[in-house]
């Protein structure tokens, strides 16, 4: 089959070939795909960077002749921008950068200038990285499928912090439950830690990443529930001080190295 490319800031990816199809997940700028089938105007995708399948509009991919198979470079800045010399297009945190290399990129077989932050390699602890990565997150309104500030959902939120880590998680709260190592103790958790929280049938519905503690010695959690927000955790579940309720029933801890 034919590799794509995500040629746009962000492209909806859909349950059915249908613009009515509820939105699954984002294809972000400069990630690659493989074309599985294709119905109509629409093709099914898989997507390199998780393995995660969805309907996308043909009007929204573009031939790939170099697929970027592992896409650690990846944007962390505002108003990053790249010039396609016949558009321009703004790039999205966390959208790829294929082949970059001195301020351009390789697009279409052409270098094409592009600028940008990048995630390259900063020397910090993984624990202060990924509260880098974390805070143009905070306070992101919560979008069912969606994978940047402008709207994201739980695992959406995981998987990008992890990603601009350099480690590839996938997609759903329930698959990511499957990768790493259990932490049978919430002593022994680390910044970095998944925390799987389950609804009433025990079906994990909702994931988090364990921060650093607090100034009191509380766990902290940051997760995507009508906003991306921080919370305590504790061996009951995530707390919500301000409405002062239990909102996420804990399963359990993952560390993923």
């Amino acid at each position: 089959m034919s590799a794509v490319i995500c040629p746009l800031s962000i492209v909806p990816v859909r349950s059915e070939p249908s613009d009515r199809a509820e939105m699954v997940t984002q294809w972000l700028f400069g990630e690659t795909a493989e074309v599985l089938e294709q119905k109509g105007n629409w093709s099914r995708l898989l997507f390199d960077h998780d393995g995660y399948e969805g309907w996308v509009d043909n009007k929204q991919l573009a031939p790939c002749a170099t697929p970027n198979y592992d896409p650690d470079l990846r944007v962390i800045g505002p108003n990053s921008m790249v010039d396609l010399g016949h558009r321009q297009v703004m790039l999205p945190y966390g959208a790829v950068l294929p082949f970059y290399e001195d301020g351009t990129i390789l697009w279409e077989e052409h270098r094409v200038d592009v600028q940008a932050v990048t995630n390259h390699k900063p020397d910090l602890e993984r624990a202060d990285l990924m509260e880098l990565y974390l805070h143009p997150f905070l306070g992101a309104p919560y979008l069912w499928g969606g994978r940047t500030p402008w709207g994201v959902d739980c695992s959406g939120l995981t998987q990008m912090i992890f990603i601009l880590m350099g480690i590839y998680l996938p997609r759903d709260a329930s698959q990511q439950a499957g990768e790493g190592d259990n932490v049978d103790l919430l002593d022994l958790c680390e910044p970095g830690d998944l925390a799987f929280f389950e609804n009433e049938e025990g079906r994990i519905v909702h994931v988090g990443i364990i921060l650093t503690r607090s100034e009191e010695g509380d766990l902290r959690i940051a997760h995507a529930s009508g906003r991306v927000r921080i919370d305590k955790l504790d061996q009951q579940g995530i707390f919500n001080a301000d409405a002062g309720v239990y909102t996420h029933k804990l399963r359990m801890v993952r560390r993923v190295l």
